[in-house]
């Protein structure tokens, strides 16, 4: 399977493409199941709940098959290939699983942020940028309305983003976000089994969780296979892993 020209269309401009329905039913059945009975089992530490914010609940199972195969096993892998290159992608062994559990506080805005710089407790080494190229979300709840916890972008903050680095060096994101306007936000409302694939450079973050249910999501980053050789220039130049993309952004609108 692959993206349509139009999707491919909308992740250029937008910066992100929402992938509706790729993942069957009983995978997002089995994938909840599973994370429900780790916590069932083994709780959660509360000593280790902002380790878990920043990078994953249930540690271990995000290695497991369950987990993974949601994005090994389904058409999310081909689409993503489509964009990047077949053949492009390193392998994922492993998935974020990302829980945003409802708060009896009004529920608070969204702020932007780009993955890959370093916080004390999300396991990215102080002075470095982790960049890589995509992240691809996956959705095991729905998402009918704002404020219960949804992935939130800023679109076209990829674009905005690349210029910013063009002026000032990728090597300035190591002293906070870009500080230049952004267009608003825009929530992510869905059902369970919806994706999105996201351009790495694209402004993103939580909202604020003001329903009565757990948002589940599993979230996998991933990296072109010559990642090192392209690590800063791929901010400078966004499309630079993305094969399948070179039609899109490198020819003028009339030419399509």
């Amino acid at each position: 399977m692959e993206l349509s020209i139009e999707q491919k269309q909308v992740l250029a401009d937008r910066g992100y493409v929402k992938l509706p329905g790729v993942v069957p039913p009983e995978m997002v059945n089995q994938a909840r199941r599973a994370i429900n009975a780790y916590l069932g089992q083994n709780g959660m530490d509360p000593n280790e709940l902002t380790k878990y914010r920043a990078q994953s609940y249930c540690p271990g199972l995000g290695k497991d098959p369950v987990i993974t195969d949601l994005y090994n096993a389904t058409p999310i892998k081909s689409l993503a290939e489509s964009a990047i290159g077949a053949g492009k992608i390193k392998p994922i062994g492993s998935g974020q699983i990302a829980l945003r559990f409802p708060s009896l506080d009004p529920p608070r805005e969204p702020g932007p942020h780009i993955d890959g710089m370093y916080s004390p407790t999300n396991g990215v080494k102080e002075g470095t940028i982790a960049n890589f190229t995509a992240l691809v979300g996956v959705f095991l709840s729905d998402l009918p309305d704002p404020y219960a916890g949804n992935f939130t972008v800023w679109p076209g903050t990829h674009k905005i983003y690349e210029d910013y680095f063009r002026e000032k060096g990728p090597q300035s994101l190591l002293e906070g976000m870009p500080k230049v306007e952004i267009p608003q936000p825009e929530q992510f409302l869905g059902r369970a089994g919806d994706a999105a694939l996201v351009h790495y450079q694209l402004a993103h973050g939580i909202a604020g969780n003001g329903s009565p249910n757990i948002r589940y999501a599993i979230f996998f980053r991933l990296t072109h296979v010559d990642h090192e050789q392209y690590h800063w220039e791929c901010m400078t130049d966004i499309w630079k892993e993305w094969e399948g993309m070179q039609n899109i952004v490198r020819e003028p609108a009339g030419a399509r």
